[in-house]
């Protein structure tokens, strides 16, 4: 018989076979895996799972991380207990499968400038103009930002205008086009990069590099990023989350779809093509910032409204 560590290796091989990153879903697991152990238990059991789930272990929890640990261990376990009936599912009851996510923060343009500009408060000056373009390349893209710290030197054609995007989530790769300005932006950067490394010294292939000329760590973005909205002066709106460097992309998912709105263009026919250029493996991700955003619902009842006002008027043939 496996050991419990052994059968979630497993599963997480398989799904990994299957062409699902498992970065989050293997930390928690294995946490869950190590908390069984330490009490002797062999499999999935019910009274485990919510006790790990709502465990402070390292970090404070919340609803949202009980409810995505439980989530983890489900999946798990619904997946194993069709190779060992005595495994158990964590009922749905103990807490939601899925969490509602939080609205998210769209950024103005002065927002944005407030960012960019609060980036000269990092030292060395380096690390102040890497922050600057990282920020400025999620920004016009909607890239996300582990995507971004990926990116390397040759998946950018400046000449052509086109970055692409390698086995990213769900082991997707695309192409994201960048305006011109964005091209020149990116073009000084990869200039300052290159002294900032000096000649014939060993870095990164990655495009955005740390002071110690190594890649920067998409783990560690979060604690500069609050440094940054502290020094824009970002507040965070009663009952909001803070300002994150992720709301970048959902900035730039938001403002597409309102400009498209209103240019007159047919945001239903578009939706797909901006699902392909985020990356997202479902067009429904899409289509949640509709509900997630009051002015973007209040836009579509705006066309719909009017789509209904212009079929009454409509002369009978």
């Amino acid at each position: 018989m496996k050991t419990l560590r052994e059968n979630v290796t497993d599963y997480l091989t398989t799904r990994q076979g299957l062409g699902f990153k498992l970065e989050g879903l293997s930390k928690l697991l294995l946490s869950f895996v190590e908390f069984c152990e330490e009490r002797g238990a062999t499999r999935v059991q019910n009274d485990l799972a919510i006790q790990w789930a709502t465990n402070p272990i390292k970090v404070p929890v919340s609803d949202t991380l009980i409810a995505r640990r439980l989530d983890a261990v489900r999946i798990f376990a619904r997946y194993q207990h069709t190779l060992d009936p005595l495994t158990q599912i964590p009922a749905e009851e103990h807490r939601p499968r899925r969490y509602r996510p939080k609205q998210p923060n769209i950024l103005s343009q002065n927002d944005i400038c407030a960012l960019l500009a609060a980036t000269s408060t990092l030292e060395p000056a380096f690390k102040a103009l890497t922050w600057r373009t990282l920020i400025g390349l999620l920004a016009a893209t909607g890239l996300r930002p582990g995507e971004a710290c990926r990116l390397a030197v040759s998946d950018i054609n400046l000449a052509g205008g086109v970055i692409q995007v390698l086995e990213t989530k769900f082991g997707k790769s695309r192409l994201v086009f960048i305006h011109p300005s964005t091209a020149t932006v990116v073009t000084d950067y990869l200039q300052a990069r290159q002294a900032w490394v000096g000649a014939g010294t060993h870095s990164s292939a990655t495009v955005f590099l740390n002071t110690r000329r190594g890649p920067i760590c998409p783990d560690r973005l979060n604690a500069t990023f609050r440094e940054i909205v502290a020094a824009a002066g970002l507040a965070t709106a009663p009952g909001r989350r803070p300002v994150r460097l992720h709301d970048l992309r959902h900035t730039f998912a938001v403002t597409t779809m309102i400009d498209w709105y209103r240019d007159g263009h047919d945001v239903q026919a578009r939706l797909p093509l901006l699902s392909t250029w985020l990356g997202h493996v479902d067009p429904a991700s899409t289509y949640w910032y509709l509900q997630a955003v009051p002015e973007l619902l209040a836009l579509a009842a705006d066309r719909l409204d009017n789509a209904a006002e212009a079929s009454a008027t409509k002369p009978a043939p």
